[in-house]
């Protein structure tokens, strides 16, 4: 299973797309506080849609209280990572997979980044690129460990409307 970590995360737009992101991936959310807004707050809601109820959401008081229950590798999202969020072999990791995620305003702490050095990765981007959307960064790495995986669980085809219901539209 893939779980996505929130480390004290400040923008309640970015935490609610990302709900609605781990829901459509069958992915876990936990979330390292202090937030940095009210979680039930109507911006949040509006991003999440009705997907709230297809989604666990965990949350810790602090970092070491994730730490111990985490049962799985966690790999690090940094601008500072060597590696790229593709260079790990995702496909071969038989337990849960945590993907680390920082505050938008500053990161996960660099002292939780150099305990964890390899396995912190950047996604490529343009040299003048500080950082990128944090709601985004976590859908393109959460459908990278996804499509490593063969998207297990995940369904091919449109469910709601029907399998055919393009073929079929007039």
């Amino acid at each position: 299973m893939i779980h996505v970590v929130l480390y004290e995360p400040e923008i309640p737009q970015n935490t609610g797309n990302i709900m609605r992101t781990c829901a459509a991936a069958g992915a876990t959310l936990h979330l390292i506080e202090p937030l940095g807004f009210i979680l039930d707050e109507k911006r949040v809601k509006r991003s999440v849609m009705d997907y709230s109820e297809d989604l666990e959401v965990i949350r810790h008081v602090d970092w070491q209280a994730f730490v111990n229950q985490t049962k799985g590798p966690m790999f690090f999202l940094t601008r500072y990572g060597e590696y790229t969020h593709s260079d790990f072999d995702y496909a071969s990791i038989d337990q849960d997979i945590y993907l680390v995620f920082g505050k938008e305003s500053t990161g996960i702490p660099k002292d939780i980044l150099k305990a964890n050095y390899d396995r912190c990765f950047r996604i490529p981007m343009a040299p003048s690129a500080r950082s990128m959307n944090l709601s985004n960064t976590v859908a393109i790495c959460v459908f990278e460990v996804l499509r490593q995986k063969e998207y297990d669980g995940l369904s091919r085809v449109e469910v709601q409307k029907g399998k055919d219901f393009l073929k079929d539209y007039q």
